[in-house]
């Protein structure tokens, strides 16, 4: 049987003033993962001079394979030594969700923290009042 490294899973990044937004779509596997690590160091790049913030729409996040976790965990790492200070997760509550979330991303570091939240404008909110403004 012949593997195929085909990517599952989807993402749209856009940057709005010193935020970062990501909307993650689709059951992950590691190559979603990678293509998601480079796109988002990409995007971040003109953000790495200082503190930012990370806004992600998980509602159309599907949960990933493990073998798509330490690729994540390494890209969380890489934006906490890169000037990232806040993250915003939205999603409807899900346990399932939160446990695969909460296994890859870290709640403190230093001056890092994420929140979760189920409502767009309570994380908007947050953010703004962070610091950290939207175009």
């Amino acid at each position: 049987m012949q593997q195929t490294n085909i990517r599952h899973g989807d993402f749209e990044l856009a940057l709005e003033g010193r935020v970062l937004v990501a909307k993650l779509k689709g059951s992950w596997n590691a190559e979603a993962a990678l293509a998601f690590e480079a796109s988002f160091k990409q995007a971040a790049q003109p953000l790495c001079e200082g503190s930012w913030g990370h806004l992600v729409y998980l509602d159309d996040w599907d949960l990933g394979v493990p073998e798509m976790m330490p690729i994540v965990e390494r890209l969380v790492g890489w934006c906490i030594d890169n000037g990232l200070k806040r993250s915003a997760q939205v999603y409807c509550q899900s346990m399932l969700k939160k446990y695969q979330l909460d296994l890859m991303v870290i709640d403190r570091l230093g001056d890092f923290e994420r929140r979760v939240f189920d409502d767009c404008d309570a994380a908007k909110d947050w953010l703004r009042s962070e610091g950290y403004a939207f175009d």
